[in-house]
């Protein structure tokens, strides 16, 4: 297992996850990463973290669950952030000679969940800002509409807007003064969705700015298991603000400054 790319992410899909703000790549991550990952999801749901949480809302079918910083306190989750394909992938489509690791996170939805991942764009949950923030998005299983396929609205990356934080338990725990995100259900006329069916070993990269949600896991018979690794590139500072996502410790470095720190280290570049 190796963080070396199977192949180069062409000139072409880089260009696409800047206009489009998402890019689907196939094939990036070989079988040992697959299976050895998904071992790691079933270990971790079993003895979760301090900031698991269930999101599935009492009485709904199914089990959404959702955990975050798991390199931290796992071996092999450490392995992924710092061995995989992963920071390759966001260098490579970030332009960035330098990537840090914001955190890494579980998306399970099991079959027969109905709990839907709302609309909402990730950026103004963190304690960052910048224009080389993104998302890799690996497959643990096939994907499909049915089983649970985020859906992106194309170019939303360059609306020019942050939108407020709705927590996806439904609790209010985010409170920044910013409007809401558009309810993008009633305007499928007037957007362009992006949905992609995934094989194994497939990710996709997203900007942090897209605005994007996700049905629930229609199936009955299939899994939706993701890993998610979030990255920062060379322009991303430290933007502290109140009643947002909690991270797993206070980081070191100050307002402003680059978010190289023993939370967020530095995985490829200067200081890796």
């Amino acid at each position: 297992m190796t963080q070396e790319l199977a192949r180069a992410i062409t000139e072409d899909e880089i260009r696409t996850y800047e206009e489009d703000g998402i890019v689907h790549l196939k094939g990036l991550f070989d079988a040992d990463w697959v299976e050895r990952l998904r071992g790691l999801v079933d270990e971790d749901m079993a003895n979760p973290g301090k900031l698991c949480q269930e999101l599935t809302k009492e009485g709904n079918p199914g089990r959404f669950f959702f955990d975050t910083f798991m390199w931290t306190y796992n071996d092999g989750f450490k392995q992924a952030v710092f061995e995989s394909p992963a920071a390759r992938i966001a260098a490579s489509v970030m332009r960035s000679n330098k990537v840090n690791i914001f955190f890494d996170q579980l998306l399970i939805k099991e079959p027969g969940t109905t709990e839907r991942t709302p609309w909402h764009h990730d950026m103004p949950y963190w304690p960052v800002v910048g224009t080389q923030i993104c998302t890799v998005w690996l497959a643990l299983d096939p994907v499909t509409a049915e089983t649970g396929s985020v859906e992106y609205v194309k170019g939303s990356h360059r609306w020019g807007q942050r939108y407020r934080a709705d927590a996806f338990a439904g609790d209010g725990r985010y409170k920044e003064d910013l409007p809401k995100v558009p309810d993008i259900d009633t305007m499928r006329d007037e957007v362009e969705l992006l949905q992609f069916e995934f094989e194994l070993g497939d990710c996709t990269a997203h900007h942090a700015l897209l605005v994007h949600g996700a049905p629930g896991n229609a199936r009955s018979d299939a899994r939706r298991r993701a890993y998610v690794t979030r990255w920062a590139g060379a322009d991303a500072t430290y933007y502290p603000r109140e009643n947002i996502q909690q991270m797993m410790w206070d980081p070191t470095c100050a307002p402003g400054a680059p978010l190289d720190s023993e939370l967020w280290p530095v995985v490829i570049g200067e200081g890796a």
